[in-house]
């Protein structure tokens, strides 16, 4: 192999490395992040002295772009398909993209609309609460998908959650599926999906209380691996394949299509768990982009989440390849 590119010309060896480079589309929302912390969640009725607020870049599409982005190599290609408004908001969000080299060539700004923002209540646990309001991100339509469709063509894995319009996001699993890519579903926030959808789905990735929902099963009773299995079977009877169920600090349950496994996940003292779970998705999309296989790529995203709590902030907490590869 080495002789093979010691003879080919400097033209050649560049066409040669371009045709290894891994495309990865995100197709979702992109929020600006208001965060106040607070000692304690407030109750209800309650005002209460809070402490120090920021915007920060956010939204489960931008963060999951920027997350592979900062975690994939240099043969791997991010880019995104959303919409902004023409506000102030819009112009830094597009601006943080681009800083991480995210492909925003497909992020659409909408005239006369605001963009999202999400509502962050940060406490001294790390825990978080989040209220949105999608602006833009309403506004991302099946068009936006078609005009997008040579983009989606050259991509290896298309990757969506469900900040943007059912609608939308179906159109687009179904054409990411038919042009054979591998399709990964982050179903946040929760709510239930037709089952043709789920078939169409390589990596279904929520966390307890989602997939709960999709199973139909109370979040309530998923407390042990017995409860866990019972609801990947449901999932599995509506269609799912392989599926990935976050547990925040308690790691993984992985129901691959060789094997179940829990992935116990490190201990660290977070601070703020905000964007943990598109980090993880963000890291093991790249690691799989790079050729990493199931296990090791999920491993390698725990890695990435684990870090990321111990940071505050959305994007401003996701890790980059190089704090995590020795």
């Amino acid at each position: 192999m080495y002789a093979a590119r010691a003879s080919l010309k400097q033209q050649d060896l560049r066409h040669f490395y371009q045709d290894k480079i891994n495309m990865i589309v995100i197709i979702g929302s992109i929020n600006m992040d208001l965060v106040l912390r607070a000692p304690r969640m407030p109750l209800p009725g309650e005002t209460m002295s809070g402490g120090q607020f920021s915007t920060i870049p956010g939204g489960k599409g931008a963060n999951q772009a920027v997350a592979c982005a900062r975690l994939s190599s240099d043969q791997v290609k991010v880019a995104m398909i959303a919409c902004l408004g023409d506000d102030a908001f819009g112009v830094q969000l597009r601006a943080a993209l681009r800083a991480d080299g995210v492909d925003d060539s497909h992020v659409s700004t909408i005239a006369d609309a605001a963009s999202g923002i999400a509502s962050i209540l940060v406490d001294d646990s790390g825990q978080n609460r989040i209220v949105l309001a999608g602006g833009a991100n309403d506004v991302l339509s099946p068009a936006h998908i078609d005009a997008a469709q040579a983009l989606i063509a050259q991509a290896s894995i298309v990757v969506l959650q469900l900040e943007t319009p059912l609608e939308t996001v179906r159109h687009a699993i179904k054409l990411a599926h038919a042009l054979g890519k591998t399709v990964v579903l982050n179903p946040a926030p929760a709510q239930t999906l037709p089952a043709e959808l789920l078939t169409q789905i390589d990596y279904l990735i929520p966390n307890e209380i989602e997939a709960a929902m999709l199973a139909g099963i109370p979040a309530a009773e998923i407390v042990d691996e017995c409860q866990l299995d019972t609801l990947v079977v449901q999932l599995r009877t509506a269609g799912s394949s392989n599926i990935l169920i976050t547990l925040g600090a308690k790691g993984v349950y992985a129901a691959l299509e060789d094997e179940t496994r829990h992935f116990a996940t490190q201990a660290l003292q977070a601070i703020d768990t905000t964007a943990a779970g598109d980090t993880f998705i963000g890291g093991f999309v790249a690691a799989l982009a790079d050729g990493y296989s199931q296990a090791d790529a999920i491993a390698y995203g725990q890695r990435a989440a684990a870090l990321s709590v111990t940071r505050a902030g959305a994007q401003t907490s996701i890790p980059y390849r190089s704090e995590l590869i020795d």
